[in-house]
Formats: C-alpha cells, sequence, structure tokens
C-alpha cells in the first residue's frame, strides 16, 4: 500500500456545506467572495452552486447571480448539483465547467431525500447525463450513505457496488462515495472500497467523509493507502445533512491539507491562505445569523 503523490480537493463548501446553513439566506456578494478566495488560495475543483428548487434549498435560490459574478481562475472547475434537466438548463446558462447528478444507496434515504426510488433516480439521470454529454459537460455522480443510513441502519457494500457501476455505464466520469452520516471507520471504508474496485477502476472514485464521530480523517487515510486520490471537503466543515439528524458536517478542507502536506502529498492549495478563508467565512456566519448583516470581504492580507 503507497500513498498517491498528488490529491485533488473537490471543495464543497460553497454548496454542500452553505445550502444547510440555518437561519438568514446568505448574501450572494458573501457566497460570490468565498470562491473567490478559495481559487485563490489554490484549490481548483469548487462546487459553487446548486440548481435546486429554491422551495426545497433556499440558500441555493441564487445559484445563477453567483455563478455570473464569481472571478473565474482559468485553471479551475466551477461545477453545480443539478437534480433534473430543468436544473442542467440553468447550469449550462451559467456557463458551469461540470455537473453533478446524486442518489443514495439506502432506498429508504432516497425517498427522503429526492422522493423517488433509486432506480428512479437514476431513470431521471438518463436524459440529463445525455443532453450535458451533448454539450460536452462533464457529469460527475454522488452516492450518499455508502456507509450506513440513518433510517436502513449499515448498508450491504453490494449495493453501492451495483450503483456505482451503473451511474459508470450511464456516462459520469467519476463517483463521490459519501458517508452522509459519519459512521464509517477506516476498516469498513477500505471493506466498501475492496468491493466497489471490482466494478469500477479507483481512479474513477473520490471520497466525501462526514466527521461525526471524529473518524473522517482516519477514514481519509485508510482510503488513501487504497489508492483513492479525490477527496471532498469544505471549507471550516461547513455542511451536514437536513435529512440525516444529528450527521455534522463535512470534514474540514483545512485539516484535510494540513494532513495530506504531513504526508507529503502535493494538492497546490496554501494552507495559510486557506485558513484566512475558512476564520473569514466563520465570522461571516456569525454575523449573517446573528445580525442579519454580513461583511464584504477584506483584503486577502487581512482576512
Amino acid at each position: 500500500m503507497t500513498l498517491p503523490k498528488q490529491v485533488r480537493l473537490v471543495e464543497v463548501g460553497p454548496r454542500d456545506g452553505l445550502q444547510n446553513e440555518p437561519g438568514n439566506i446568505i448574501p450572494t456578494d458573501i457566497k460570490i467572495d468565498l470562491i473567490n478566495a478559495l481559487s485563490d488560495s489554490g484549490l481548483r475543483h469548487i462546487e459553487a452552486a446548486s440548481f435546486v428548487s429554491p422551495k426545497w434549498i433556499p440558500q441555493m435560490a441564487d445559484g445563477s447571480a453567483v455563478m455570473s459574478g464569481i472571478k473565474r481562475h482559468p485553471d479551475a472547475i466551477y461545477a453545480a448539483l443539478t437534480p433534473n434537466l430543468k436544473g442542467l438548463e440553468k447550469a449550462l446558462e451559467s456557463q458551469c465547467d461540470e455537473v453533478a447528478v446524486f442518489t443514495a444507496a439506502s432506498e429508504a434515504f432516497t425517498q427522503k431525500n429526492i422522493n423517488c426510488s433509486i432506480a428512479e433516480s437514476l431513470e431521471r439521470f438518463t436524459p440529463l447525463i445525455e443532453k450535458a454529454k451533448a454539450n460536452n459537460i462533464p457529469v460527475r455522480g454522488y452516492v450518499s450513505t455508502v456507509l450506513g443510513c440513518p433510517y436502513a441502519g449499515e448498508i450491504n457494500p453490494s449495493q453501492v457496488t451495483s450503483l456505482c457501476r451503473e451511474m459508470i455505464e450511464m456516462g459520469c466520469y467519476e463517483i463521490s462515495l459519501g458517508d452522509t452520516i459519519g459512521v464509517g471507520t477506516p476498516l469498513k471504508a477500505k471493506q466498501l472500497l475492496e468491493a466497489v474496485t471490482k466494478e469500477v477502476p479507483i481512479q474513477q472514485l473520490a471520497a466525501h467523509f462526514h466527521d461525526t464521530y471524529g473518524q473522517a480523517l482516519a477514514n481519509i487515510y485508510a482510503v488513501l493507502e487504497e489508492g483513492i486520490s479525490v477527496i471532498d471537503t469544505s471549507i471550516a466543515g461547513l455542511g451536514g445533512c437536513p435529512y440525516a439528524q444529528g450527521a455534522s458536517g463535512n470534514v474540514a478542507t483545512e485539516d484535510v491539507l494540513y494532513m495530506l502536506n504531513g504526508l507529503g502529498i502535493d494538492t497546490g492549495v496554501q494552507l495559510d491562505e486557506l485558513i484566512k478563508v475558512s476564520h473569514w467565512i466563520s465570522q461571516q456566519l456569525q454575523r449573517s445569523n446573528g445580525s442579519k448583516v454580513a461583511l464584504a470581504l477584506t483584503p486577502k492580507s487581512s482576512i
């Protein structure tokens, strides 16, 4: 078992993180400043928006404004979550570089999350993926609850394996394996990968861990040993899951980066700058939720 020399960090804070922030709607300018600061730190894969119904996810209602307002780094990918064709249309209009579709390995969770069965969710993906490919837009897939479900308990790795294989066959270039409620342990994470990689090359898999029980970094190290080289992270550990009560946020980007730096693994991201961004967005969210006032991003030297 050898560790990868390079890891691609997929920053999901502006979408997966902010969409679950309670209270006041976060101003669009704050989201734009956050994404710009993240790309300035060296992050080159940022999930910037979600084109879902504002009725269900009001924090993401300004996706088009966010995408039109950001300063795009020429080497960066700015992605958006798109649950259906309508969402894809908005993503195309907003010139997203990539879109993502999502389902779960648990029938119960899929019903709670997107009001359909796993099979029905895959049926919805087909026209979306076809249209994205016709427009030369890569599609990334998310599979939630791969190590446990708040409703169904433990998940059989075979369920995850067949779902990942089907999504790859449909046209997803990569599948992010999500431990939505953070119940995974290093051994279970390794066992899951052992099963999934019998059907899907590890080069097409990414890891997405929540830190509910403080296992995220240990799990990431475990999957790095197995050959994973793409990790989803969220600045300041923002985000949780509205359909998984008690699930804490995603693993913090700065914590993962600190570990990767210590392991001699290259990411191209500047830790000092990222820590400044983490402190800044935490302050903005506190101000926004406390007084309905959020400050604009200050110059990078004083974030």
